[in-house]
């Protein structure tokens, strides 16, 4: 089921810590603990996994307040305000809603030239975003991605932690691991971006 605002705000559980890495910065690793729960992630991170597809998820801790992040990755028809790789975007007839489609161009370099990209959920109430690859040229082929963002403490500041999840197929030739490396490395590229804009943005808010 998708929805937009759908359901009132679930409170994560406050019994027990999630020990999260920050697989965009290993020297950021050590000990950072967010008081989201696991459980509560895996409730808002759930792909239906078919056969050879494989599943994973990455991590940013962007010293930003949330409101400020979830503005940039809600805007469906602007992702290029912070997605590196994309040149870009137009949404079908204008509509931003559940089941609007947007036609995105991507920058050379890249083993893909366009994306066709369908929004199958958009709740500002839990800040969830998810997004489905209908076509294109590309090999991210029934490529579905889930992206949530959440309030956090960093150095005594507000800060937010970004979760963002993906289930895909694993194309002949390659195996798992090398699949979900690939889909990590282009994700983990757009939340560092998505940091820098946001951060960016936070430095613009305090200069005098």
């Amino acid at each position: 089921m998708v929805e937009v605002n759908g359901g009132a705000v679930v409170a994560p559980p406050v019994s027990g810590l999630w020990r999260l890495a920050d697989e965009m910065d290993s020297s950021s690793t050590e000990d950072r603990l967010t008081s989201v729960d696991s459980e509560y992630l895996r409730r808002l991170h759930q792909h239906d996994l078919r056969e050879n597809q494989c599943s994973s998820m990455v991590f940013k801790h962007i010293k930003a307040p949330v409101n400020l992040v979830w503005s940039l990755v809600r805007r469906f028809d602007q992702p290029e305000k912070y997605k590196p790789f994309i040149s870009r975007c137009v949404v079908q007839n204008g509509n931003l809603e559940i089941g609007s489609v947007r036609e995105v161009n991507v920058k050379s370099g890249l083993p893909a030239t366009t994306s066709t990209e369908r929004l199958e959920k958009l709740d500002d109430n839990q800040r969830l975003l998810s997004v489905k690859i209908v076509g294109g040229d590309h090999r991210l082929k029934n490529y579905s991605s889930i992206l949530t963002v959440h309030p956090e403490i960093i150095d005594g500041q507000p800060g937010t932690l970004v979760v963002e999840s993906f289930a895909v197929d694993i194309p002949d030739g390659n195996t798992d691991d090398e699949t979900c490396f690939f889909v990590k490395a282009l994700l983990k590229c757009n939340l560092k971006s998505l940091a820098d804009v946001s951060e960016r943005l936070v430095s613009k808010e305090m200069a005098p």
